[in-house]
This record gives C-alpha cells, structure tokens and sequence, in this order.
C-alpha cells in the first residue's frame, strides 16, 4: 500500500534553506515508498485564515484537499523572531477547515517537524513551537525533529549539506513518517 505524505514549508524566496531541507526530509519519506507532495513558497501564498469565509481560493482549497488526503505530514519553518513563520502559520491555520471531516484536523497522523533559523535559540523555539501546534491538531510529532542552525549549516542545490548529519537527519524524520502511516494503513 502507498501512503501520502505531504510536506509543508519553506519561505517566499525560491530554493530556501527551509525549502531545501523540505525536500530532503520528503525524500526519506519517498524512499520508504511514500508519495510525497510539498507545498511550499509561493504554495503558501494564502489570503490570512478566516473560518467565516466559505470561498477559498484554488491554493487554500488545493492545500486542504492534500491535507484530508495525506496520511502523515512534514512541517519546516523559518524561524522568525524566534518562532514559526507567519507562511506557515497561515497555512496551519487551514487545518480548521477539517474540523467536521471523519479524522478532524490531522488526528492520528504523524507530523515531522523541523526548523531552520540563523542561531540555535531561534531553532529551537521554532521547533518547539511546531511539536506545539502538531500537538494541538490532534497528530503525533516523529520522535526526532530537528533545529537547524543555519549560520553554520548550509544546503546546496542538489541535497547536500555543509554537515554531512543533517541530511540523514532530516531523510530519518521522513522515513518516521511514512514508516508511521504505513504502520496505520
């Protein structure tokens, strides 16, 4: 059986160090033999949440629909001031529109979390903060996350990394993933 993961994350600049580590933790997933989606940058790009607004916009529909259908889920952000990301932030708060499906929010799913910002205290409350709001939506945070301290940890364009760990790392939150959903499937 094939499972859906579906990564969320990144920033509006194009090819972000967030985007990358996006990729690379969704490669663990596609490596267990997960289908993987990921919606990121300009993806996000979402008027802010309103539950009293029943339109949505092709991207908001487009992002829920991956949501209902995913069997588990991967969330990097930016760490900004030290926490999550406003894109991201946004894009979470889509999740209520699942509040009256069958498996309201992502209830039951596991969600890896990784954060990446310019110092390790930034990192750290933005990871923090993810396993929070993943809690919060009734799933179950991977037991490994990361906090990637970007000034000394650099991805390039083809999945490398300055520090030979943190690829592993981030394909190891993949693999928990789908390894969870295919447990549950």
């Amino acid at each position: 059986m094939t499972v859906s993961v579906v990564g969320i994350g990144g920033s509006l600049r194009a090819d972000s160090q967030s985007e990358r580590a996006l990729r690379i933790a969704l490669a663990g997933a596609a490596e267990a033999g997960a289908k993987t989606t990921a919606l990121s940058g300009t993806d996000l790009v979402l008027p802010f949440y309103d539950p009293a607004v029943p339109d949505r916009t092709d991207a908001a529909r487009r992002l829920v629909d991956e949501l209902r259908e995913a069997d588990g889920v991967i969330l990097v952000s930016p760490g900004y001031h030290g926490t999550v990301s406003g894109l991201v932030k946004n894009a979470l708060d889509y999740v209520e529109d699942l509040r009256e499906d069958e498996r309201v929010y992502l209830d039951g799913r596991a969600v890896g979390c990784v954060a990446t910002a310019a110092g390790w205290q930034a990192a750290v409350n933005t990871l923090t903060a993810l396993r929070s709001v993943t809690h919060a939506l009734r799933a179950w945070p991977t037991p490994l996350g990361a906090a990637i301290n970007t000034i000394g940890t650099k991805f390039d364009e083809t999945g490398g990394c300055t520090d030979p760990n943190v690829p592993t790392t981030l394909r190891t939150i993949g693999l928990q993933v789908a390894e969870f959903a295919l447990s549950r499937a």
